[in-house]
């Protein structure tokens, strides 16, 4: 028997959407002038940052995974629960196949151009 979608969890969700739309758009500064060197701000690097995006979706999956093996052996979870987190890592894991392929193409662009 599959349990109705809990509104309270759909809630958390859309406004845990809302913040990550808020926070990427405090992020963006289209003012040409206003060029801060991130280091310097944040104290994290290009490197730094990469591997914490690629350790967060990492434990997306092996959250999903896990949440997937406690429904499938019986314990009381929701099942949208488990769909949401498997959703959630799937999206994840595209996202970083996308900026992966994003970040060769330009490489290769760049690796071609005329010196």
């Amino acid at each position: 028997m599959v349990s109705p979608v809990n509104s309270g969890n759909v809630e958390s969700l859309l406004n845990q959407i809302r913040q990550y739309q808020a926070q990427a758009a405090q992020g963006i500064n289209l003012s040409p002038t206003a060029r801060v060197d991130e280091t310097a701000v944040n104290g994290v690097g290009f490197a730094d940052a990469i591997k914490g995006a690629l350790n967060q979706v990492n434990s997306a999956q092996s959250s999903s995974r896990a949440m997937r093996n406690a429904y499938e052996s019986g314990e009381d979870i929701p099942l949208t629960d488990v769909v949401m987190s498997m959703q959630k890592s799937s999206l994840a894991f595209e996202a970083t196949l996308q900026i992966r392929n994003k970040v060769l193409k330009a490489y290769e662009d760049i690796m071609n151009m005329p010196v």
